[in-house]
């Protein structure tokens, strides 16, 4: 019996890699096994990407809305605390919008939390 090597099935399937690879330089975008491993590196940077996006963004929050409560005389982990025993659910992105845009709400939301 002949040996069967279903030739649509693996040429949609390097169709697919190298369609991803468009854009790539040299070998990368037109070369099956050099497109695949790149691609594959590539992929895994997007997703690790996307948790460090998350990440610094947090941290750029919590530096914001330490500056704008440091300067009403409290700390970020005291103002946090205080936020917490008011039972005042707000995120950090919002607080953080607050303080950079409007910073008078920004000041009575403090005062009302001293």
């Amino acid at each position: 019996m002949p040996r069967s090597v279903n030739a649509v099935a693996s040429k949609a399937r390097r169709k697919k890699v190298l369609k991803q690879a468009k854009g790539f330089y040299g070998k990368r975008k037109n070369v099956y096994t050099v497109a695949k491993n790149v691609l594959e590196k590539g992929l895994t940077y997007r997703y690790v990407g996307r948790k460090l996006k998350k990440r610094e963004y947090r941290a750029l929050w919590i530096v914001r809305i330490n500056a704008a409560v440091r300067e009403q005389g409290l700390t970020y982990s005291v103002f946090m605390n205080k936020l917490a025993e008011k039972n005042i659910s707000i995120d950090r992105k919002v607080l953080a919008d607050l303080a950079m845009n409007e910073p008078e709400s920004f000041k009575k939301l403090v005062d009302s939390v001293k």
